[in-house]
């Protein structure tokens, strides 16, 4: 039993079974024995391997999108570039390396990074150091710190972290699920209390069968809120990238991470990456509700090929031997396949300050019509 495990059965014994959203949180986010508060989480090395890990064009890519995003919202002389969830800074690298091309764009940024591990941010401040933003980077443990500037805001796999509510159907009554302990003491599955508002599950709960699962994400709906609030209040655009579908339904997509497998998200707390799919209907959802325009929902290979990931593939290739070609192709195929990441992950732009279905259309992207903030 880990140290994080013990802790977590002490309290479970306390206070009974805890449900799954504050057993993620705790896991993730302990400053002691959280996963994140761990060094060489991300890469071949670590637990799981990102796109950005993939290639240095995915970054170059979302980089000229940023620049694109920022050209659409009038150029303003300040803006805030943001990312959460930097992590060791992979992304942030590439991305800081192109803007730095564009010279209008590049000293117009105030650079904003939303991080909450002290061990990744002394890995970002790095990255900073030798992109030369060190003297207008900040840094913020929640969204909510952010200043009041129009703004540009990445954020890749930050929202699949973001702890979740499942229920699960017993009988004609959806329970939480809760860990609880076994007689053992041994972390297990329980059943929690009903469901209060069945209205929350989408449509054809009736006919699910017995054991189904209906998650959903408040916590991630909040700060998806909280960003779209802010993107109206101030102008701006966000880019959201992440795995997920684009239909709310029913699934258990909870998992754990480690050494590039999935493992027993019970068996060790703290020591794997715990994840789950994410709702991109309802993050569009909420970021509508609260005053900003959500674009069509896109797949990964979709934006990157709009963005020219083909092209650029081709250009890095143009004078390099055959094994940097090969190597040039796997990457983007990687990223945009279909049967790779292409279409597990998707992504969606959210923009402030545009009437409702006529936001600027950056591809692959459009913002066609208004989103039913009272659900299905």
């Amino acid at each position: 039993m880990t140290p994080l495990a013990d802790r977590i059965a002490r309290r479970i014994t306390a206070a009974g079974p805890m449900p799954l959203a504050e057993y993620m949180a705790v896991c993730l986010g302990d400053p002691k024995d959280g996963y994140y508060a761990r060094a060489d989480t991300i890469g071949a090395g670590g637990d799981f391997i990102t796109a950005p890990e993939v290639s240095q064009m995915f970054g170059e890519l979302i980089a000229v999108w940023c620049y694109a995003a920022w050209q659409a919202i009038g150029r303003p002389g300040k803006v805030m570039l943001a990312e959460a969830g930097s992590g060791k800074g992979t992304l942030l690298a590439d991305l800081l390396r192109t803007v730095r091309r564009f010279a209008d764009f590049a000293s117009a940024i105030d650079l904003h990074l939303i991080e909450a591990s002290e061990t990744m941010i002394a890995r970002q401040r790095e990255v900073v150091a030798a992109a030369d933003f060190a003297d207008r980077a900040h840094w913020h443990t929640t969204l909510a710190e952010l200043p009041d500037l129009p703004t540009i805001l990445v954020a890749n796999e930050f929202l699949d972290v973001l702890p979740i509510r499942q229920y699960v159907k017993a009988g004609e009554i959806w329970h939480e699920r809760c860990v609880g302990l076994a007689d053992d003491g041994a972390l297990v599955w329980k059943l929690g209390p009903a469901l209060i508002d069945p209205s929350l599950l989408p449509p054809g709960a009736v006919r699910e069968p017995d054991g189904a699962v209906f998650e959903t994400a408040p916590a991630r709906e909040a700060w998806i809120a909280m960003l779209g609030e802010k993107l109206a209040q101030n102008g701006g655009m966000a880019l959201l990238i992440d795995y997920g579908h684009a239909e709310t339904g029913f699934g258990d997509t909870f998992q754990a991470m480690r050494g590039h497998a999935h493992a027993d998200p019970l068996a060790e707390p703290g020591l794997a990456d715990l994840t789950s799919h994410v709702d991109f209907t309802a993050l569009a959802r909420a970021a509508a509700s609260a005053g900003s325009t959500a674009s069509a929902i896109a797949d990964q290979g979709e934006f990157l090929l709009a963005m020219g990931l083909a092209e650029r593939a081709g250009t890095l290739g143009a004078h390099a031997d055959e094994m940097t070609r090969k190597r040039l192709r796997s990457e983007a195929e990687r990223l945009a396949r279909r049967d790779q990441m292409g279409s597990l992950f998707k992504v969606l732009a959210l923009a402030g300050r545009f009437p409702q279905g006529d936001g600027p259309d950056l591809p692959p992207f459009t913002f066609p019509t208004a989103i039913d903030v009272r659900g299905s």
